[in-house]
């Protein structure tokens, strides 16, 4: 389910006018449906409410502090990825006790922090990886709570830029090198492993690889037990798959039926990663229609968004649907791009869509996660302003940037300009 829908033939968030939005806010913007979020939280809630859990919301698919108040509201903890994202999660309020820290190029600085926030556990990628922390834990004369990340080499029938447990990608370890750690585990005497963790991968829309991969490491837990070794936390990681166009995922409930006997088997509590699934289709991105470009062999509906602002498309030819902010009855076959100067800026080809005019506004679906979040400056364009519906009241979470935000920080070296004297770093 999702709020945006049409009223007397205007597109809106829950009550708020997207019209009104963007003569107010400008475009373009994206805009975020609270009631969409919830509803989704929910149907997860729901579905695991009578197994031992934690949800760790993966911050990564959009990690706007106005979201993760609400990820935090509801009791949630987080999956991050960077130093960043745990300053974000932490000044969202997040429980540093909820708090999963993958990902295989964490420096020891970002360690360092992660440590001294008390986070609940730091996902482990690799032997080498083990012993920064171990060497840490000692100089901080402190145990610290791991999760072995294990890559279950199955292919989860997505696209390959986002499947992560597949054979030979850079994502956590064998099974037989988590094997050997805990053969050696004396080794690392300042580490405690906690959990067992894995992610096979992104926009996964069959149970069928997540049944593989989990009793892949079912079977590794029960080997652990024979040897006395107890897992207690095992995390699924994310990647539920959401409808972009025709797709059929799996609802929670019908996620939970299928995986929870196979969680009961190892007796251990179930952390799972949900990003994508909460926030993809809770947002849309508005944008305005500059002009209608005909040519004898093709439309192109120019709009002021960009690849810079949603790189989905061009990046792994992601489909998203367009919609009108007035509906009308008119059609027109045609390319909607962006003014970015790259031949990949467009976001639809050939598709057949509403009868466009300049001045327009139009709601490119579905771009509440891995938009905003992987969103750059490129051709010094600034980033988008966000949007939080709830109801009938409508709040900027993040402003539009200026000009001057684009030279932030830089600085032009003294010899350049020809005046020697100025302060030189080196």
């Amino acid at each position: 389910m999702n709020h945006f829908n049409f009223q007397n033939g205007r597109l809106y968030c829950e009550d708020v006018s997207i019209k009104e939005i963007a003569e107010k806010i400008g475009t373009p913007t994206f805009v975020y449906s609270s009631a969409t979020i919830n509803h989704h939280m929910t149907l997860f809630e729901e579905a695991f409410q009578d197994y031992p859990h934690l949800f760790c919301y993966s911050m990564k698919a959009n990690p706007n502090l106005s979201i993760l108040a609400i990820m935090e509201k509801r009791g949630w903890g987080v999956d991050i990825v960077s130093g960043g994202e745990l300053f974000k999660a932490l000044k969202a309020g997040i429980a540093p006790q909820k708090i999963v820290y993958a990902g295989v190029g964490k420096t020891e600085h970002e360690i360092e922090e992660a440590i001294d926030a008390g986070i609940f556990l730091i996902n482990v990628e690799s032997e080498e990886e083990l012993q920064t922390i171990n060497k840490m834990g000692r100089l901080k004369e402190q145990e610290i709570s791991i999760a072995l990340r294990i890559n279950p080499e199955i292919e989860p029938e997505t696209h390959q830029h986002i499947a992560t447990g597949r054979k030979g990608t850079k994502f956590g370890l064998s099974f037989e090198q988590a094997k050997n750690i805990f053969s050696k585990s004396e080794e690392f005497k300042n580490t405690k492993i906690e959990g067992l963790h894995m992610h096979i991968g992104s926009q996964i829309t069959s149970i069928k690889p997540y049944e593989e991969a989990l009793n892949k490491m079912s079977d590794f837990i029960r080997k652990l037990k024979q040897n006395n070794i107890s897992i207690k936390w095992l995390n699924i990681g994310g990647g539920m798959g959401i409808i972009y166009k025709e797709e059929n995922p799996p609802a929670p409930s019908e996620f939970a039926k299928n995986i929870l006997p196979i969680m009961r088997k190892t007796e251990c509590k179930l952390i799972i990663e949900p990003g994508r699934f909460i926030v993809g289709n809770a947002g849309i991105l508005v944008s305005k229609v500059l002009r209608v470009k005909k040519r004898e062999d093709k439309n192109f509906i120019i709009v002021d968004a960009g690849m810079d602002n949603l790189i989905r498309v061009a990046l792994y030819n992601a489909h998203h649907e367009i919609l009108p902010e007035e509906q009308n009855e008119g059609t027109i076959k045609a390319d909607v791009v962006g003014p970015v100067c790259e031949s990949g800026d467009f976001f639809a080809r050939d598709r057949t869509l509403p009868l466009f005019k300049e001045g327009d506004y139009l709601a490119i679906a579905s771009a509440g996660a891995y938009s905003f979040t992987m969103s750059s400056n490129y051709n010094s364009r600034p980033r988008a302003a966000e949007v939080l519906v709830d109801n009938r009241r409508c709040y900027l979470i993040k402003r539009r940037e200026s000009y001057l935000d684009l030279i932030q920080g830089e600085a032009i070296p003294a010899r350049v300009i020809g005046i020697e004297k100025r302060r030189k770093l080196f």
